[in-house]
């Protein structure tokens, strides 16, 4: 046996002096580490922590023992996290019956949003519907029209994916300039979920969709009855004339009738039983509780289509049927809700998403867009899915104008607020998807504004 294989016995007095050489070597270590964050500290960099002084302190909860499990059947989070909740604004609607909610982006991590902060919005309240008596129709310009029980679509392959779902009208109080010192009320009405369900195309391949089929429409089991038209190819306005958003063409193939949102079964507010899920467009087209699909050669054309959902522009008209999210990026942090602790170094951290596919690159400006520098972008970068970028900044304590700009796959890149004016006005309400600027004042504080010459 060689000699490097053997282990001997160590006498009491090797371990008193062994035990000694190590304590020895700490202590130096600690003075080392120590000086070395007063000598960063001196340079003006941020340490990620504090010099040790004393051994650290035995907390209470080392003295106690915890719950037993399933004390919580349903796990919660911490009590210490409680403030981080969906919030609505108050003045923004009559009531909360018709009205929205939002996500508490700063709050969190990651691009998936836990599904009790997913944003709400209702048109008729959300509602509780018992699965075994649930049924969904699809029917209209079809062979075979059919009725199914939501354990008969569980039966059908199950296709998943990570997308977002962002209501158009996200930003939509900062068309006429600042309203909301907040990034959960400026950029709130966006979630992002892995979605669980059947695809479109195979209950499409069970009823047999005929080829004069060019529009179909879901429609919602709640109080609202709300009914939405999706295109299929060929898909023409009322009017008869092509519709003009990206790809429309190409939109149905990723639909899907959900009936799970991130491991577990849809919540109430977010359309139990089963909803569509129609990625990258407006989140109104997903419509909650389902209860029929209706398959069509013209728009529905429903209330929900022109009196709402239509974008208003600046010689009066107003366009519609403009389905697709377009690219828009948000810096997380700093932001107005979390504010900066003194100069030094920092991680500007923020999300991207396009409803036209994945996001290609992000830039990022501390100086209101005079110069740019690219973010990293973090994985998973997914198609029509929030992405997550970073990039480190030393902050010198001055005043700076954080902005970030997003350009997609398809070469398309997030407007100036004055370039959305130009071509929208200020009067409209959906798709307001321009850079979004936060100023950081020299005590740390983050407020919102705008840069109309930019």
């Amino acid at each position: 046996m060689s000699e490097k294989n053997i282990t001997m016995p160590v006498s009491a007095d090797e371990q008193v002096n062994s035990n000694q050489t190590r304590r020895s070597f700490l202590r130096k270590s600690v003075a080392v580490a120590g000086g070395a964050v007063i000598a960063a500290a001196a340079a003006g960099r941020a340490s990620a922590g504090a010099q040790v002084t004393e051994p650290l302190a035995i907390p209470p909860t080392n003295k106690i023992l915890g719950r037993g499990v399933v004390s919580v059947p349903y796990g919660l989070p911490s009590k210490y996290e409680a403030h981080v909740v969906r919030r609505n604004v108050e003045w923004l609607t009559p009531d909360t019956i018709a009205s929205i909610s939002f996500t508490p982006l700063q709050d969190l991590e990651g691009i998936i949003t836990p599904n009790g902060l997913h944003f709400e919005r209702y048109h008729g309240g959300a509602v509780d519907i018992d699965p075994s008596t649930h049924r969904l129709v699809v029917h209209g310009l079809v062979d075979k029209p059919m009725i199914f029980t939501i354990e008969d679509l569980k039966r059908f392959p199950q296709k998943a994916a990570f997308w977002f779902l962002e209501c158009p009208a996200n930003g939509a109080m900062e068309w006429r300039g600042v309203q909301m010192d907040s990034l959960q009320f400026t950029h709130g009405m966006i979630s992002c979920s892995e979605w669980i369900g059947v695809s479109l195309l195979d209950l499409m391949k069970a009823v047999g969709v005929k080829k004069e089929a060019t529009w179909f429409y879901g429609e919602g089991a709640d109080g609202a009855a709300l009914q939405r038209s999706v295109p299929l190819p060929g898909a023409k306005d009322q009017f008869g004339k092509p519709l003009p958003e990206f790809d429309t063409n190409e939109i149905y193939k990723d639909v899907i009738v959900a009936y799970a949102q991130n491991g577990e079964a849809l919540r109430p507010e977010n359309g139990y039983p089963i909803r569509l899920i129609v990625p990258g467009c407006e989140a109104n087209l997903s419509v909650k509780y389902l209860r029929r699909i209706k398959f069509v050669d013209k728009p529905l054309v429903t209330y929900q289509e022109t009196r709402h959902y239509t974008d208003g522009m600046p010689d009066g008209r107003f366009r519609q049927y403009t389905l697709v999210n377009e690219a828009n990026s948000v810096v997380t942090f700093p932001c107005p809700d979390k504010k900066m602790s003194g100069k030094g170094s920092y991680e500007i951290r923020g999300l991207a998403w396009t409803g036209r596919g994945k996001v290609k690159a992000v830039d990022v400006s501390v100086d209101g867009g005079k110069t740019w520098k690219e973010a990293k972008l973090l994985d998973p970068v997914f198609s029509k899915c929030l992405t997550r970028f970073t990039l480190p900044w030393e902050w010198d304590g001055k005043e700076a104008l954080v902005m970030s700009r997003v350009t997609d796959e398809t070469g398309y890149v997030q407007p100036t607020l004055r370039q959305l004016r130009e071509q929208r006005g200020s009067n409209s309400i959906y798709h307001k998807n321009s850079i979004q600027t936060w100023k950081v004042l020299p005590n740390g504080e983050v407020h919102n504004v705008q840069i109309e010459n930019l």
